[in-house]
Parts: C-alpha cells; structure tokens; sequence
C-alpha cells in the first residue's frame, strides 16, 4: 500500500489522470517557467539586465517548454525522452551552479582574504546566493522522476532496455530528501530576505519556523522506511502549512508593495517586498505532496522484469 492509501483509504482509491513521476515532471516544467519570471523581476531592478543575466531568464521558459516536449515524446518513447529530459535537467544543474557563484562574487568585496570578502551582512545586502539553488533541485527532482523505478520503491531505475542502475535509496526517499532541502533553501532565503527589515515584524518568524520544521520533518521521512499512519498525517500537515505560509505570504508582500491608497504601482513591485518568493514554499509542499502519490508508474510493473543491475545484485 503506498503512502496516500495509508494516509486515507479514500484517498488511495482516486483516480488520478497522471502518476505520481508525471506529476513531478510537470511542476519541475512549470518551475522553470516561473524561475525564469522571478529572476527577470529580480534583475529588473538595476534597469538594464546584462546579457549573463539574461541567461537563466531565458532558460527558464525555454527550458519548461522542452520539458513539455519531452513528455510529449514519453508517450511513445518513455526512454528517449527521459534522455532528452535529463539533459534540460543537466543544463539546468549548471544555470543553478553558475548563479550561485556569480551571486556570491557580486556579494562579495573585490578584493582581500576570502573571510574579509563575504560577510553576513555582505550577503544579506547581496544579490539571493541560494535563489539559483532551485535550478538544481528541480534538475535533481526531474532525473529522479524521468527514469521509471522498476519495482515500485526498489530504488532500481529502468534505463534503456535490460539495463538497470540500483540507487542506494527508494525514489520515494529520494523526493522526501529532496523536498527537505528545497524547505531549507526557502527559509534560510526568506531569512537573508526578512534580515533586511530587522526583523521589526514578530510574523517574519513564522516562515522561518515552519519552514525549519518542514525541511526536519521531510528528512526523517526519508530516514523512515515504512512511515506509520500518525507520521504520514504530520508529513502532510507540514506540506499543507508551507502551501499556506507561502499563499499568505504573497498576499502580504502584494499587500505591502501597494500605495497608501491601494494603488498598484510597476516600480513598487520590482524594488518591493519579492511577490513570488514566498511561493516556493507552497511549491514546496506541492512538491512534498507529490512524494505521497502512488509510485507505481503505469505499465512498469513486471514490464523487463530480469535486467542487468549496475552498481549492485537486486535482492531476490
């Protein structure tokens, strides 16, 4: 029985119009598009965006929009369109890599020790180090969920034909994994974010606590092999709290970005409090949700079912 099954048998018997892998792979699509959207917000700022910076604006679109061609092709071609997929993602790993770097240059000072180079509150005033982060865990996130697991939660993935790779843990762990390393990537962002503002606002606290808590929670679920009932409802609970706290937290920033009177104002809103920074924490309790869904992909079980194992003997 998986997971969703476990937290409600009602649940389990839905029928959902994609697995849980397409799942995945379509909100891994739609963040890239809406990376792109917040960077190019974000570079907005300095009025005029250098061709570097221009880089991952336009990746990201590009980039949701092969994805969706790469499933297009699935349909037909399930194992040459994971390879297509997971060249976007690799690209995508190295947007993510390059970003961090040039952030943190830019954060820093021009010259001297490496300690006297970045400080605290270098960072704080910098350009968001960890923002581009999120191009790599939505690259990890697609290659976990681009190659079929055959068994369902046996860690083997399907490559091409009778190959095989064993990975050291489930897909299911995996994503549990992943999805507490985005909660923390979001939090210690909204905390840099937030140490602007001098903490001034007692409610600046509560994404930074949820989010910690989502990110503690999300890793001992992957520790646990086979989560209780009771653990699988505070997992969910937590993923519904970072939907929450991102979805009130971009009404807050829209609300604080408007003029006395209520005005929108475009100027307001790049220099202002960030409108879709709050929002990946409800994508990532989207995604953690995701992690409950059925693992079984549809027309994988007993499909190839003798293959070659690399890395490892699959356990009789």
């Amino acid at each position: 029985m998986h997971h969703l099954a476990t937290l409600s048998p009602r649940l389990g018997r839905l029928r959902i119009p994609v697995s849980r892998d397409q799942a995945a792979l379509l909100l891994a699509a739609a963040n890239q598009v809406f990376l792109g959207i917040d960077i190019w917000l974000a570079h907005s700022i300095s009025q005029s965006i250098t061709p570097g910076e221009m880089i991952p604006i336009v990746f990201g679109p590009v980039a949701g929009l092969l994805l969706l061609v790469a499933g297009l092709i699935a349909v037909r071609a399930r194992p040459a369109a994971a390879m297509f997929a997971n060249v976007v993602f690799l690209a995508s790993a190295v947007v993510g890599i390059a970003g961090v770097v040039l952030h943190l240059q830019r954060a820093g000072l021009p010259a001297g020790a490496l300690a006297e180079r970045l400080s605290t509150r270098l960072l704080v005033w910098g350009p968001p180090f960890l923002g581009p982060l999120m191009f790599v865990l939505i690259a990890l996130w697609g290659i976990s969920a681009a190659w079929v697991e055959d068994p369902a939660d046996s860690g083997i993935l399907r490559i091409v034909g009778r190959v095989r790779i064993r990975l050291p843990l489930a897909k299911t762990q995996v994503y549990f994994l992943l999805t507490g390393a985005a909660a923390m990537i979001a939090t210690i962002s909204a905390v840099f974010d937030h140490a602007r503002t001098g903490w001034q606002n007692a409610n600046l606290w509560i994404p930074t606590v949820v989010g910690l808590f989502a990110a503690l929670i999300c890793w001992v679920m992957a520790v646990l092999r086979r989560p209780s009932r009771s653990d699988l409802i505070v997992y969910a609970v937590t993923m519904f709290a970072l939907i929450v706290t991102g979805l009130v937290g971009a009404w807050l920033h829209f609300s604080d970005n408007l003029t006395s009177r209520g005005v929108v104002v475009a100027e307001r809103f790049i220099r202002g409090a960030p409108i879709m920074g709050p929002l990946l924490f409800a994508n990532v309790g989207a995604f953690g949700l995701i992690a409950l869904m059925n693992p079984v992909e549809r027309g994988a079980a007993g499909d190839e079912a003798v293959g070659e194992v690399i890395g490892a003997t699959v356990d009789g």
